[in-house]
């Protein structure tokens, strides 16, 4: 993965504006304050006459703008077979927090609504603020296979597959911030050896969107357990003087705990994380003391702490790795002016909350390709909700900007 530079992409794009913009900041504020005051421009398509939607939206482009100013990180992907790029992929994005909002200027330029406006900015992460801090986005933990269903013999703890993601579900649902649905029964790492490569250069799975579609789930949770092997297996031998050794500590009696845990995007089937976690503990357990991954005497071992604190790790980390992505939810019907979304009460909704509105394409010359999103310039706001939907209305309907059931809605 190659970075471009901020200053390189701040400069490059807005030029002297930013520079006398960093020379105000140095002249007029303190070393240690955090906000930038910037203006930026934005524009948008007036459709059908309605010049308030039109007026928001020129809004919102105008606030990415002065965001892109502040703070832009600049990440690209490129794929190289037999030594010629055939696929590449670039993402921007922004973290940037705006504060104290100033319309400088509204006007209409033909069929172009054109909105100025000047903001404060700081550092502070946008997913901290705003509606989709708020909301709960939904997440699926599936099934962690073992790699190696024999080392688990060893204690019982062949059940580890199933009971380690229902461990991170309840670790996740303490957070109160997600909702968390258990597949620990399902796995999708077909080929545990090389997981998680899958069919398409960004590493996504196709089976993963399948399960993402089947549970209305934002995100998957997926990982395979690599090892929970003893360091030495002549140390567990049967017989008198291996019981003696091992009562008197004589032996190496660690074993190891190692797994992949990965966190997918439930739409694209693309991995939003993804990281190896290994940790090695005294098994002190006594025979027949422990009898499952989740039993009490495998946690009073001094292995079993050492996984416990791993497993409280890989929670952490999948909170961080959603927290700052979109709120999406899909649409499961349109009527009209009407839409009616996956998502309701439990996920935070509320009335008068406002989703914009993507569509999603896939192309018949690329059958296997994760589909695309694309903004419709419309949004919708909620008016009624249910504890697992909610329904709101358009400015305008579906048909003129083709909003229909499978398309998404989203909060940033």
């Amino acid at each position: 993965m190659k970075r471009i530079s901020l200053r390189s992409l701040l400069l490059a794009r807005y030029g002297r504006r930013l520079f006398f913009h960093g020379l105000a900041l140095l002249a007029l504020m303190p070393v240690a304050a955090l906000a930038v005051v910037l203006e930026g421009t934005g524009h948008a398509v007036i459709q059908g006459g309605n010049l308030e939607l039109a007026r928001e939206e020129a809004r919102r482009a105008a606030l990415r703008d002065v965001a892109l100013q502040y703070e832009a990180r600049i990440d690209s992907r490129d794929t190289v077979t037999n030594g010629v790029v055939t696929e590449s992929e670039l993402v921007v994005a922004t973290s940037a927090q705006a504060r104290s909002i100033e319309i400088l200027s509204e006007r209409q330029v033909g069929n172009l609504m054109r909105v100025t406006l000047r903001a404060d900015m700081s550092q502070s992460a946008s997913c901290e603020v705003g509606t989709a801090a708020r909301l709960k986005k939904r997440v699926a933990v599936a099934g962690f296979p073992l790699l190696a269903p024999e080392q688990a013999v060893l204690g019982g703890i062949d059940d580890a597959g199933e009971t380690l993601p229902q461990q991170l579900r309840a670790r996740l649902q303490q957070t109160g911030r997600l909702e968390v649905l258990s597949a620990s029964t399902t796995q999708l790492m077909l080929d545990t050896v090389n997981a998680p490569t899958a069919q398409a250069f960004d590493n996504r799975l196709s089976n993963v969107s399948a399960l993402a579609r089947d549970l209305d789930a934002q995100f998957v949770v997926a990982g395979v357990i690599r090892s929970v092997a003893v360091e030495d297996p002549q140390a567990w031998g049967s017989s008198v003087l291996d019981r003696l050794q091992r009562g008197l500590g004589v032996v190496n009696r660690h074993r190891r705990f190692v797994a992949d845990l990965m966190v997918f995007d439930g739409f694209s089937g693309a991995p939003v994380y993804q990281s190896r976690y290994a940790t090695r503990g005294l098994w002190d357990a006594a025979p027949a003391s422990s009898a499952g991954f989740d039993s009490e005497g495998f946690h009073r071992t001094g292995y079993g702490e050492a996984v416990t604190g791993v497993l409280d790790d890989m929670a952490t980390a999948i909170a961080a790795a959603v927290r700052c992505q979109p709120f999406i939810t899909r649409v499961t019907r349109v009527e009209g002016r009407r839409v009616t979304l996956a998502s309701g009460s439990t996920a935070g909704l509320r009335p008068g909350d406002e989703l914009h509105l993507y569509r999603s394409y896939s192309y018949f010359d690329t059958p296997g390709a994760a589909p695309e999103l694309k903004d419709s310039q419309a949004s919708v706001t909620i008016n009624s909700v249910h504890p697992d939907f909610s329904n709101g209305e358009m400015p305008m309907t579906g048909a003129l900007v083709n909003i229909q059931r499978g398309d998404q809605a989203v909060v940033w």
